[in-house]
């Protein structure tokens, strides 16, 4: 039987690198999506000459809807049929929502909500009934909290969520297994490396590396999770999230963030 071919989107840095590389590790066949410049053929590279599986890139803006429909047309005329699909392409950021411009939030809506939807669509569209399919949707924490500063991150992420689960619900007799990813904050940045390193108490220990979040998100793909959280703590204030009253938690946001918070 042939292997596995994995798309994976945003695979350039980041966590998306980190899941190429776990699946490379995992002999399965590669089609890396990220935008240009960003060094996705020296990744290509590297990963055809430490895991021996083939490669293929595909550099686009994925906000450009004929951009997603270009990618499952260019496997077509490769002859290839993607049997895994990775949506982990996604912008955020760390801002009041006043402090972004319009075209700021109208590219983190396409890129994190509607590039995923087309995609998944596209994906299912081609699938080999014979063999069994993977879905992983790279959701948030953010999208399961009220958190100022990450207003429109966290509501795509919120979708993200719904989406899938729906999904799940609506295609569970099928020969697809589909998985919501759910990290908390991931190192995949110098930038937020530093920020990382001044957090204290809990909110230091939710942050998890990307190598890490990478095996556990594969792992629990394959095992068919419907959900994966990676991260002790993380799990165990998902569940402190569904006890919890609603005054209760936004008090401890508000406390939290009272240094920075406009009054």
């Amino acid at each position: 039987m042939n292997r596995l071919t994995a798309i994976v989107t945003g695979a350039s840095e980041g966590l998306g690198k980190s899941l190429a590389l776990e699946l490379a590790s995992r002999e399965i066949d590669l089609v890396l999506v990220s935008l240009p410049e960003s060094g996705l053929p020296e990744l290509a590279n590297f990963i055809r000459k430490n895991f021996e599986v083939k490669v293929t890139i595909f550099e686009a803006d994925l906000t450009l809807a004929e951009n997603c429909t270009s990618l499952f047309t260019l496997l077509k005329s490769e002859e290839l049929t993607a049997h895994i699909l990775v949506n982990n392409a996604g912008l955020g950021n760390w801002s009041w929502f006043e402090d972004m411009n319009l075209g700021f939030y109208k590219k983190q809506i396409e890129l994190n909500v509607i590039a995923p939807v087309l995609l998944t669509h596209l994906f299912l569209a081609q699938l080999d009934e014979e063999r069994t399919a993977y879905l992983l949707n790279v959701g948030s924490l953010a999208g399961r909290f009220v958190v100022p500063k990450k207003q429109v991150y966290g509501a795509t992420k919120s979708f993200i969520s719904y989406f899938t689960r729906c999904l799940q619900l609506e295609m569970e007799r099928a020969n697809i297994s589909i998985s919501l990813l759910s990290p908390g904050g991931i190192n995949t940045k110098p930038e937020l490396l530093v920020l990382n390193h001044t957090l204290k108490g809990i909110a230091k220990s939710t942050i998890t590396e990307p190598d890490r979040v990478a095996y556990e998100a594969i792992h629990g793909m394959f095992l068919g999770k419907r959900e994966i959280i990676p991260g002790g703590v993380n799990k165990l204030m998902v569940v402190l999230n569904s006890i919890l009253p609603g005054f209760v938690k936004d008090m401890i946001i508000k406390s939290k963030l009272k240094p920075v918070v406009k009054m």
